[in-house]
């Protein structure tokens, strides 16, 4: 009877040996040396062999490059293809588990081109097809790795590797800036131009999702020139087209980011960004302010807001994402300026002008026309306003100038009207009786939007020229004289 290889004992599961499962075989003389003896001595005639086998590797010619997903992200904004430049972390093992390399030792990933003979064989097939943030098991045949050769002390020849990858980021030199609406708000009637200036929020990421930037943690917006060269060339494409209170996400290639060389120590080099950003507003330096007109007035208009105007107002003031900021109603009472005279932002003045009592409008003011660039208590810099507005009542103002005006034609003879008691001189009460007296029976008006008292007190001042408390007769000047003589001064 002819005797066998037989297994001794084992250490794993019965069968088939796989690497680095210990089996003992026991070898039958007839099976080794037979009656033959080893000239040193070893192993005498008829012996039966007992062998301890740790299978370190096994391949096949016909074997192929195998490929596992260990995991997969959720979304996958594309894969690798030949040509591409990947990013990616990866340990590499022998077939037995023994290591050999690993790129998280050296701090960094590995970067280079996939399908352009950077690498071995079987890692350009192998990564082809994945995705950022997607982990994969790699296993390589010799002859798609480094053969007969191997690779210094560390890759015996005939070896198998595998490599447990995970992707980073990837992209193509040819890669263009990729947009993704997340939210566009209805009623989008204007898009971010090159040359508007942008205020808006960002997160940054990287393609695996680690974050490297967030204005929100500074709780401000990010505010610039939008195409003008003061941010990378990748956002200052991106943000272009963008409308007010838009979401969008921008994916943005090394080329048009920070290159090879990254910056700080959070944006390696290569890397690809993805912005998540909300604009908040934008408008350009020679924006005018909008109007629009809410609800007519309810009566016919013939008479309109203008420059020296004494009007009340209501207005509710916002952020154009719809923060508020401010509201004449949380006062009970309606605002009171004079218009023209700046008492309030130019661009509300500019907007104010025109309206007819019980008109309503919305303003949209650029920061030029407001606050500009350093804002005011509660309104950030550089923001765009919008009010909406509606005209309460309106008093027609009076010439520049004048803080008085009659209606008609003056008296004849004014010093004598002014001088009630007839000593020749009109002191402050004489004055003041006589101004009261002239608007109290329709003849003439006072600046409206003042106190009446400083208002005369102010009239009175004026002719009072040498400040002694009272007015001649040889200073008392109307303002329409004075006036004549500057022109014929002037002349």
């Amino acid at each position: 009877m002819a005797a066998a290889l037989t297994s001794r004992k084992a250490r794993g599961s019965p069968g088939a040996l796989g690497t680095g499962i210990l089996r003992g075989l026991e070898a039958a003389p007839n099976m080794s040396c037979g009656c033959r003896t080893l000239t040193a001595g070893l192993i005498p005639p008829d012996a039966t062999l007992y062998f301890d086998v740790v299978l370190l590797d096994v391949w096949n010619k016909a074997d192929t490059v195998q490929v596992s997903t260990l995991q997969h992200p959720a979304h996958c904004p594309r894969t690798v293809q030949d040509s591409d430049f990947v990013r990616y972390h990866y340990n590499g093992t022998l077939l037995d588990g023994t290591a050999f390399d690993t790129s998280y030792s050296r701090g960094g990933t590995y970067d280079t081109y996939v399908g352009s003979g950077w690498l071995i064989k079987g890692m350009d097939q192998g990564l082809l097809g994945m995705c950022p943030g997607e982990r994969r098991k790699i296993i390589i045949p010799p002859f798609l790795a480094y053969g007969e050769k191997g690779y210094g002390t560390v890759i015996p020849p005939q070896a198998s590797l595998v490599f447990h990858v995970l992707l980073i980021d990837v992209h193509n030199p040819k890669d263009t800036v990729q947009l993704e609406t997340l939210e566009l708000p209805p009623g989008c009637v204007r898009r971010a131009v090159a040359g508007d200036f942008m205020r808006y929020h960002y997160n940054g990421s990287l393609m695996d999702g680690t974050l490297f930037d967030s204005s929100y943690s500074r709780n401000h917006t990010y505010n610039t020139y939008v195409g003008q060269g003061y941010i990378i060339p990748g956002m200052d494409q991106g943000l272009q087209g963008a409308c007010m209170g838009e979401r969008r996400r921008i994916t943005i290639p090394p080329h048009l980011a920070y290159g090879e060389n990254g910056t700080g120590d959070k944006i390696p080099g290569s890397a690809v960004l993805i912005f998540d950003v909300h604009v908040i507003d934008f408008h350009n330096p020679g924006d005018p302010v909008e109007i629009k007109v809410l609800s007519p007035p309810p009566e016919t208009c013939n008479e309109t807001a203008q420059p020296g105007d004494f009007i009340r107002y209501h207005y509710n003031c916002s952020l154009l994402d719809g923060t508020k900021l401010f509201s004449s109603h949380d006062y009970g009472d309606p605002q009171e300026a004079t218009l023209g005279a700046n008492k309030v932002i130019e661009g509300l003045d500019t907007g104010l002008q025109g309206m007819c009592v019980g008109e309503r409008r919305q303003l949209v003011v650029p920061p030029h026309l407001a606050h500009g660039e350093s804002g005011a208590r509660g309104v950030p810099g550089s923001a765009v306003l919008l009010f909406e507005v509606e005209l309460v009542s309106r008093e027609e103002g009076l010439p520049t100038g004048y803080l008085f005006v009659w209606h008609e034609d003056p008296p004849v003879n004014l010093f004598e009207g002014l001088d009630l008691n007839k000593d020749g001189e009109v002191p402050p009460e004489e004055f003041s009786t006589f101004i009261k007296a002239q608007v109290s029976e329709g003849k003439g008006r006072l600046m409206p939007g003042q106190d009446p008292e400083k208002t005369i007190a102010d009239m009175f001042q004026n002719q009072d020229r040498n400040q002694d408390g009272k007015i001649t007769v040889e200073e008392l000047k109307l303002k329409s004289d004075e006036d004549q003589e500057r022109v014929h001064e002037e002349l």
